[in-house]
């Protein structure tokens, strides 16, 4: 919707950011509804440790937004590395859910210098340097 469609577009994006930040706190608190041994067995499902996962829900669905955006400044196809590593991402998804440099990675990408910048910050440096690009670029 452009802004001439919207009145008001400060005011909706408010009224929208609200609107998430809601619907995540009522994930939050469905999450603490659960007893402990169903939340480690989700966990364990998902295989991954009940702190992460318990972190991973508070940081919310956009956590990792940031990773796809950093692949591609380096030349990796996240879809490709998906279908050839898919628990390599998601480990990588993790990881970078957790990670506590948003800021300086936001703004490398934001710049276009997160190819030359992210290994002074990122917790997933020594897996992207491990990774063959030649085998995940832009299939």
């Amino acid at each position: 919707m452009s802004t001439a469609n919207r009145p008001y577009p400060i005011v909706q994006d408010l009224i929208e950011s609200f609107a998430a930040w809601l619907k995540h706190r009522r994930e939050l608190n469905e999450m603490r509804q659960l007893d402990r041994s169903e939340f480690d067995r989700i966990a364990g499902d998902l295989r991954i440790a009940p702190d992460d996962l318990e972190e991973l829900v508070r940081h919310g669905r956009h956590a990792a937004d940031e990773l796809p955006k950093m692949l591609e400044q380096l030349g990796i196809s996240a879809e490709g590395l998906g279908r050839v590593q898919p628990l390599l991402l998601r480990d990588m998804e993790r990881v970078c859910s957790l990670c506590a440099h948003k800021a300086q990675c936001d703004r490398d990408l934001a710049d276009g210098t997160a190819a030359e910048n992210y290994h002074g910050y990122c917790a997933n440096a020594s897996t992207l340097e491990s990774l063959d690009r030649a085998d995940h670029a832009h299939h």
